[in-house]
């Protein structure tokens, strides 16, 4: 009980600091960068602006959802511990929005740290991005602003969400042609049906247990299609460090991100993973995953210095 007590007061007593610290922050700025009205929590020193994606009607199982339901879009600002702010958020978005969006909000400082959906049988699909970002607090409402705006232009131009990439279509018998992408990777692809996939491990602890590729932590790639016409999905497993290089890769070479998310509990290091989407040669899309790779290594050996 007395060390449940001394912890509830220690809590206490950096809640009170935030509070105190938070009160520093102009939030009228907040509400001037994203044209929103916001709310203070002067318990938490937070300060919250929100709103409803009332522009599209959505049904979830048959039901019209109510956006008061969980259709909202947030973003939360407080008193940073190494810089001035810091910024929290969640931001529903429709199939075609999301990989513009993550751009736009990858582009201005936000980080990206999860995409996921939160109902089963809704009509159209929504999927949430969380975001996260530290610094200045107009750098971190400018970026928020950013990530609104290109969804409101998104739905100007297109006001009902679409239900397709827009690509060509693509051959029903693939026909991948493996030496080049083996060079790329550097080693060679499995074959399956002119089908061509790449699987490299990364291991971690889990339980005291090594567990790595077969086990299911690791980063694949597979090739669909014709060498002009291809397509390319597959995960990505990565560390908390290495998740933001890894997406602006991908999204620089215009992959699509569909997921990202967790799959394990208790790992070491922690381990997240992200699904994607690319269209294009053969070639250009291995590139793309490989300055992926790339990118993340290259975080990695850096946070290991």
């Amino acid at each position: 009980m007395r060390r449940y007590l001394t912890s509830s007061v220690v809590i206490a007593a950096f809640a009170a600091v935030q509070v105190a610290s938070a009160a520093d922050l102009n939030f009228a700025r907040v509400d001037e960068l994203t044209a929103l009205k916001g709310k203070l929590n002067e318990n938490e020193g937070v300060y919250r602006v929100t709103f409803p994606r009332a522009d599209i009607a959505v049904t979830v199982d048959g039901w019209k959802m109510p956006p008061f339901m969980g259709l909202g879009t947030w973003a939360a600002f407080t008193k940073g511990a190494h810089t001035e702010a810091m910024v929290m958020g969640d931001t529903a978005l429709f199939e075609d929005e999301v990989n513009p969006v993550m751009s736009v909000a990858l582009e201005n400082g936000l980080s990206v740290t999860a995409l996921h959906n939160h109902f089963l049988f809704d009509q159209p699909h929504v999927y949430f991005m969380h975001i996260s970002g530290e610094g200045r607090l107009d750098q971190l409402a400018t970026g928020v602003r950013k990530v609104y705006d290109k969804i409101k232009e998104i739905r100007a131009a297109n006001p009902q969400p679409r239900n397709t990439f827009g690509e060509a279509a693509l051959p029903e018998k693939s026909a991948i042609t493996a030496e080049p992408l083996n060079a790329v990777f550097g080693t060679s692809g499995e074959v399956n049906n002119g089908m061509l996939k790449f699987t490299i491990g990364r291991p971690a602890r889990m339980h005291g247990v090594t567990v790595a590729k077969d086990m299911g932590v690791n980063t694949w790639a597979s090739f669909g299609g014709t060498d002009d016409n291809a397509i390319v999905d597959g995960d990505f497993a990565v560390t908390e460090d290495e998740l933001q290089p890894a997406l602006k890769a991908l999204r620089a070479v215009d992959i699509k991100i569909v997921a990202i998310h967790s799959h394990m509990t208790h790992e070491e290091p922690r381990i997240m993973f992200f699904h994607y989407w690319g269209r294009g040669s053969a070639k250009h899309l291995a590139d793309g995953v490989k300055g992926a790779l790339l990118a993340s290594h290259a975080t990695a050996d850096n946070a290991a210095r």
